[in-house]
C-alpha cells in the first residue's frame, strides 16, 4: 500500500482520537480510555511533537504513533532522558498488514536523529520483538527494587546506552490519566458495547508477569 506517513496536524486530531477508540476498544478492559490519552497528552510538557505521526492512505487517516518523554535513574543518582510511545494504533482493518511495523521504524529513524539513545514501553512482546525490542532484564531496566515487568520492552537507538548500570524506570506523568474525566469525554463519541474479551485476559497476564531469571 502507498502510505504517507507525516506529522499529525490539527486538523487530525478528532479522526486520531476516533481511530485510537476503534483500535483499543475492549482490548485491554471493556470499552478504553486510549483516545483520552491521546487527547490530553498533546497538551502535556512530555509529550514531543517531533514524533506525533500519522499514517495516511488515499487522503484518510489509518494510523498513528505519539511519544513522550521518560527518564531512567541509577542507584547513584544521575538521570538518563530516554523515550517511550503510546498509544500506537493501526485502524482495524488495516491491521496485521505491516503498517504498525512501518510507522514505529520511521519514528526510530525521526527519534535518532533527535539525540535520543532508548525507547521504553510496555506491550505485548509478539508485538514488538521483529522491531528490536528486548526485555528490560537484558539492560538492567527495571521499576525499582528488582522488578522487571514480562511487558516492559527496551529498544536500543545506539549500541549501549545503558553503560552496563542498573536503572530504575520513571515514566511521564502525561499517562497519569484521570479515569472518570475520560468517561465523559468517551461519551461524546459514538456509542460502542463494551465487552468481555480474551485479550483483557491475556493483558492482565502480561501486566502482572514478572522476569526473575537472569539475562542471557
Amino acid at each position: 500500500m502507498n502510505v504517507i506517513i507525516r506529522r499529525e496536524e490539527p486538523r487530525d486530531y478528532r479522526k486520531v482520537e476516533e481511530l485510537t477508540r476503534k483500535a483499543f476498544w475492549n482490548m485491554h478492559a471493556p470499552g478504553c480510555d486510549e483516545h483520552y490519552l491521546v487527547h490530553v497528552m498533546r497538551e502535556h510538557e512530555d509529550f514531543i511533537s517531533e514524533l506525533d505521526l500519522v499514517m495516511e492512505l488515499d487522503g484518510a487517516v489509518i494510523g498513528s504513533i505519539m511519544y513522550t518523554r521518560a527518564k531512567l535513574v541509577s542507584a547513584s543518582g544521575k538521570e538518563k532522558s530516554v523515550l517511550t510511545f503510546g498509544p500506537v494504533s493501526v485502524a482495524p482493518e488495516f491491521q496485521r498488514k505491516g503498517l504498525g511495523k512501518k510507522l514505529m521504524e520511521r519514528s526510530f529513524e525521526i527519534a535518532r536523529t533527535l539525540g535520543y539513545e532508548m525507547i521504553v514501553i510496555f506491550g505485548n512482546p509478539s508485538n514488538y520483538v521483529s522491531v528490536g525490542f528486548k526485555s528490560c532484564r537484558r539492560f538492567g531496566i527495571s521499576l525499582g527494587n528488582e522488578i522487571f515487568p514480562a511487558a516492559m520492552l527496551v529498544k536500543e537507538l545506539v549500541e549501549k546506552p545503558s553503560e552496563g548500570e542498573k536503572w530504575t524506570y520513571r515514566e511521564s506523568p502525561a499517562y497519569n490519566i484521570d479515569k472518570a474525566r475520560a468517561e465523559i469525554f468517551d461519551a461524546g463519541f459514538e456509542p460502542l458495547k463494551k465487552e468481555i474479551m480474551p485479550s483483557q485476559e491475556e493483558f492482565f497476564i502480561l501486566s502482572n508477569s514478572r522476569i526473575i531469571t537472569e539475562a542471557i
